[in-house]
């Protein structure tokens, strides 16, 4: 007795890019926008690169994936500026 259905060989499932592409520009923006608040040198560099990596794919959600790399590159930026102010890596509030 056969409880799963035979797949035929000639055919496979794949997600497609696009989708993949949008949700990668969604993350790029919300983790730029959580980075401004903590974690900035781990996040920021990851929305700029999830962000590029969406835009490269061609996302329909170009928008938000430039505000996750603008958003990127000012946690970076937020991160220097901190740095200076403090002489630290880390910063609190």
């Amino acid at each position: 007795m056969q409880l799963t259905a035979a797949r035929p060989t000639g055919t496979t499932t794949t997600r497609p890019r696009g989708r993949d592409a949008d949700g990668m520009a969604v993350a790029s923006f919300v983790l730029g926008l959580l980075g401004l608040l903590v974690l900035n040198l781990f996040l920021g560099p990851v929305a700029i690169v999830l962000a590029a990596v969406a835009l490269k794919r061609g996302t329909t959600r170009r928008g938000r994936a430039f505000l996750g790399l603008g958003l990127g590159i000012a946690d970076l930026v937020v991160l220097a500026a901190l740095m200076q102010t403090t002489n630290t890596v880390s910063w609190s509030f």
